[in-house]
């Protein structure tokens, strides 16, 4: 057959070659072992944790190697893809600082010399790679309709044949050119297909960058490589687009381990040399005593907008992802208390194979010493930029006095032993809801040990002698003072050591406080709570409390 004859009939239009495109795009101009990564997703809905997952490492592998992190998109499936997919793919790139260096920046923003980033604006480029392949008698055309496809799946599975376009199966295979120019003349419908080289008695092995080397059965079905409109399948568009952009290492989930035999075929085909690859092993979940992946229909957290709405604090949640990643991150935060996560080098060779155990009240946990590190003007510009976009009634509390609100979130926030009272930014509300008399309920915690009688009774000495200009240190001397006055202890360890002597302890009397003015037994710093808040809020807190006692 004329194969180059067969070319031209197929792509009549198709006038640049591949050597062409080699030209436009030329080698990147990069220092030794800088990596070249990408993240290419489909706008098919929102961003899954997963995706933020395998960007995050892919961003990492570039940058700490002063490489280049591309975003692309794969938008060659136009009936998945949803209104707005790739502005919230973007929006969940740049709210976990994602820092993209090409490709799409913003929904209408690209920057790179090899694009265009999206792959239905590369058709001609990929077409020219079929067109090559088609001349070199690597891929022919496929008429095959529906139909005669599901026919062949039937017979595949009746007679427990490995499943695909192959061997006696390939109808279009062998058609002359003749059938061929005679079908295109009639304005049959036909999709490009691989002329598959493999021999089902072997096998190939790579080594993939995370798992080792990898053992698999050699391809040997003609998979599609453009469909009937022109566009390119996944398989064929990532092989060209990765050859183009010099991506050196593709990192991606492991359901695309069983297509790399067709991917290493194609770069073999094509005379290109392939990237590495790197199969991340997916988040999984604990259900019903056993694992799952985390899925977009069953768990909310799947989705990243979960953690924007819940207000937790981007480092958090991305100091947990490179935990999961690499279970070193641990010791390096342990022994890098105030090391930024950029700081830390990912090592894909040290990467699970069987994925990282997906656990909130853990990234809670994480969350929680993040916070608490902060200072209190962090933490106050972090909590006001969360409430502005979920909380309005927060907002407007939090900002009305903003030395109030920095004050606030102050109390307890001591570097060497720092509270940890919130994992995330919605949990402010109901954490300082006692600071504003908007929130607070009037509901008081029952104060078990010590009677009503005497709860007024410490109330009423202590009002009296409350100085709001004390410091810390001659502030719970006051407390002793009314302690000794009611008959408490005013140590504690005295009142342990003989307790019938006594009706309480120091403590107790700081508790009868506490509640009369926040409703709670246990809150932050009391003295720094009554500070801020003054002492004309607290002595009518007080008051307003004596009532309820009545």
């Amino acid at each position: 057959m004329d194969y180059n004859k067969l070319a031209e009939l197929m792509f009549p239009t198709i006038t640049k070659t591949v050597e062409d495109y080699e030209r436009i795009y030329p080698k990147r101009n990069l220092k030794e072992g800088a990596q070249v990564t990408r993240f290419a997703p489909s706008p098919t809905g929102f961003l899954h944790i997963g995706g933020l997952f395998a960007s995050l490492i892919s961003e990492r592998i570039a940058h700490q190697t002063d490489g280049v992190f591309i975003l692309r998109i794969e938008d060659t499936d136009k009936k998945r893809e949803v209104e707005n997919g790739v502005e919230r793919i973007l929006e969940g790139l740049k709210n976990f600082e994602i820092k993209i260096d090409e490709g799409f920046t913003d929904f209408d923003t690209c920057v790179g010399e090899y694009g265009p980033y999206k792959q239905r604006e590369r058709a001609e480029i990929y077409q020219a790679f079929a067109k090559k392949m088609v001349s070199e008698g690597l891929a022919y055309p496929c008429f095959c309709t529906e139909e005669e496809l599901t026919e062949i799946r039937n017979i595949q599975e009746e007679k427990k044949i490995l499943p695909g376009y192959h061997g006696e199966f390939a109808k279009c295979r062998n058609l002359s050119l003749e059938q061929i120019e005679e079908n295109i003349k009639k304005g049959l419908p036909y999709v490009v297909r691989m002329k598959s080289p493999g021999n089902p008695e072997k096998r190939i092995s790579f080594k993939d960058a995370i798992r080792g080397n990898i053992e698999m059965p050699e391809n040997i079905v003609d998979v599609v490589i453009l469909k009937s409109d022109g566009i390119p399948t996944y398989h064929f568009a990532h092989v060209v687009d990765d050859y183009l952009m010099g991506t050196t290492v593709v990192i991606r989930g492991d359901e695309w381990i069983s297509s790399a035999p067709i991917h290493l075929q194609m770069f073999y085909l094509l005379k290109l040399k392939a990237p590495k690859y790197a199969h991340i092993a997916p988040i999984m979940k604990e259900d019903e005593g056993g694992k799952r992946k985390i899925s977009k229909r069953k768990d909310p957290e799947a989705a990243v907008t979960y953690y924007s709405e819940e207000g937790y604090p981007v480092e958090g949640v991305i100091e947990y992802l490179l935990n999961l990643a690499n279970y070193t991150f641990e010791d390096f935060r342990r022994n890098n208390k105030t090391a930024h996560w950029s700081e830390f080098k990912l090592e894909m060779n040290k990467m699970s194979n069987s994925g990282g155990l997906f656990d909130l009240v853990k990234l809670n946990d994480v969350c929680k010493n993040k916070i608490a590190s902060y200072t209190a003007e962090q933490v106050y510009d972090l909590a006001i930029a969360w409430a502005k976009e979920y909380d309005s009634e927060l907002y407007s509390l939090l900002t009305r006095d903003k030395d109030f609100s920095v004050a606030m979130f102050n109390f307890d926030r001591n570097p060497d032993k720092p509270r940890k009272d919130i994992g995330k930014f919605n949990e402010v509300r109901n954490s300082f809801s006692f600071m504003f008399d908007e929130l607070f309920d009037g509901k008081y915690e029952e104060i078990p040990n010590v009677d009503k009688a005497k709860q007024k009774e410490i109330i009423e000495i202590y009002k009296e002698i409350y100085d709001e200009n004390a410091d810390k240190d001659t502030w719970f001397a006051t407390l002793k003072e009314v302690a000794v006055k009611v008959g408490f202890a005013a140590e504690v360890k005295e009142y342990k050591a003989n307790p019938d002597a006594f009706g309480g302890h120091v403590g107790d009397v700081s508790t009868v406080i506490r509640v009369a003015v926040t409703g709670r037994t246990r809150t932050p710093d009391l003295w720094g709570i009554l500070k801020t808040l003054g002492k004309n809020k607290s002595s009518d807190r007080m008051e307003k409390y004596i009532k309820e006692l009545n």
